[in-house]
């Protein structure tokens, strides 16, 4: 029998080969490419596949850390900076 995983509800299978096939959808929602790399880290239970990407180059710029790498396409940047934006509010407020 060939090892079976499921990922949000769709289950993958393993070929002789042990190739993985990743779903069309799942690609084109994360961008992944014919080509694309992913990272395969190991955890209890089971395995983990990211998005291999070189990690961010930070500067600091005027006193302030500024990312000068790629943003990650299925990320939602102004609800992080919002919530942020809150937690340094709350903080701020506590003191």
């Amino acid at each position: 029998m060939l090892p079976i995983g499921n990922l949000a509800g769709m289950r993958l299978k393993i070929d002789k080969l042990g190739r993985i096939l990743v779903p069309k959808p799942l690609r084109d929602r994360l961008g992944l490419n014919p080509g694309a790399q992913l990272e395969v880290v190991e955890q209890t239970g089971g395995v983990l596949l990211r998005i291999a990407r070189q990690r961010p180059s930070m500067s600091k710029v005027g006193g302030l850390w500024v990312h000068n790498g790629e943003p990650e396409r299925a990320i939602d940047w102004d609800r992080i900076v919002d919530d942020v934006r809150d937690e340094r509010t709350d903080s701020t407020a506590k003191n």
